[in-house]
């Protein structure tokens, strides 16, 4: 005599199954979940890269600050910028585009 289970017997396992797809579907899609994890992590060290590079560029404008103040003045330096920001050229000189 075989044994068949009824419509009533198969709607616990079927729903405990529904609830676990669910729960796991949440775990990795969800707003917590993995892949939004793995977003964030990314997110992160690019954010992290940037920040390295604009400390290394606060970096390089506080050496050129310090260069160009009241207590160290780089002539070259100082040249260089007049030549660069104003356009300023000597009479001895020839420029070449």
């Amino acid at each position: 005599m075989e044994k068949t289970r009824s419509l009533p017997g198969l709607m616990i396992p079927i729903a405990l199954m529904l609830i676990g797809a669910y729960f796991t579907f949440v775990a990795v899609q969800g707003d917590y979940g993995l892949f939004y994890r793995i977003q964030v992590e990314a997110e992160i060290d690019a954010l992290y890269a940037d920040l390295g590079l604009l400390r290394a560029e606060a970096d390089r404008m506080a050496v050129l600050t310090h260069r160009l103040s009241d207590n160290y003045l780089d002539l070259d330096l100082l040249d260089e910028q007049t030549r660069a920001i104003l356009g300023y050229m000597r009479a001895d000189e020839i420029i070449i585009d």
